[in-house]
């Protein structure tokens, strides 16, 4: 038993469980705008089965980490062209990357073209006959933000338990907060463009990274807290400038 519970294991299961927390911010924003789309009594039990999907799909790649292992080798090389341009390969990780990628921008853009153009409230009338949709695009996300998540995982501990005990934790307080997120999301619009934003930078991130262009993370999540932290101060400013009297937001008349 004390084996299992070293000063090492205990400071890789925290390292873990907040980087994997962290890590799981963009899908709860992804169901939280996706589930949005669907009739209310529905949302609670779309984001429910979203986030049960990602643990399963987390936990069944903890078993195949040989397999993960093995989608850094590259699939396909691309030659170089007369000699002006290096010689580059896809692995199956990248091709995963990018795709999903590729997928999460054109739903993002056309999330927030219809926040924009008014066009969100007419695709909703249609929601309910898309559940089953719905659900295969978040499993289709989940897919590509698990493997990253598993990738971190087995980079940063050789100890299974660990990992699986980190993803558990993690998918747990992500399920105790999509609920909240999620309205607090669709309750303020800004919020939501906020967010839309924010799906469109990670999906920039992800084809990025399908090329083999390593940005570090820690720039975008730097970026996603600042940003909402602004736009925090912002709601904050509004809700005074709406409590003050009437006369009071109002000049005052000059003849």
């Amino acid at each position: 038993m004390e084996v299992l519970f070293t000063p090492d294991i205990i400071i890789s299961l925290i390292t873990l469980t907040v980087l994997e927390i962290v890590l799981g911010i963009d899908n709860i924003i992804f169901i939280s705008i996706l589930v949005g789309r669907l009739p209310e009594r529905d949302q609670a039990r779309a984001r429910t089965i979203g986030l049960s999907l990602a643990l399963v799909l987390r936990i069944v790649f903890l078993f195949g980490a040989t397999w993960i292992a093995q989608l850094t080798t590259d699939l396909i090389t691309v030659p170089s062209i007369g000699g002006l341009t290096p010689a580059f390969g896809f692995s199956g990780r990248d091709l995963i990357m990018l795709t999903g990628g590729l997928f999460l921008l054109a739903k993002a853009t056309s999330e927030l073209h219809a926040k924009l153009e008014g066009t969100e409230h007419s695709a909703k009338t249609g929601a309910t006959a898309s559940f089953g949709a719905m659900i295969a695009q978040i499993i289709a996300l989940d897919l590509v933000f698990s493997i990253d998540s598993v990738i971190t995982a087995i980079g940063l501990t050789q100890h299974f338990w660990v990992m699986v005990v980190a993803v558990v934790i993690s998918v747990g307080v992500m399920q105790m907060s999509a609920g909240g997120i999620s309205r607090f999301i669709h309750r303020h619009p800004t919020v939501k463009v906020l967010a839309l934003a924010f799906l469109i930078m990670i999906g920039t991130l992800l084809v990025a990274e399908g090329f083999e262009v390593h940005v570090p993370k820690g720039y975008v999540y730097f970026s996603m807290a600042f940003s909402m932290a602004v736009e925090f101060l912002n709601m904050r400013l509004r809700g005074r400038a709406e409590a003050q009297p009437v006369e009071l937001r109002q000049p005052p008349y000059q003849s």
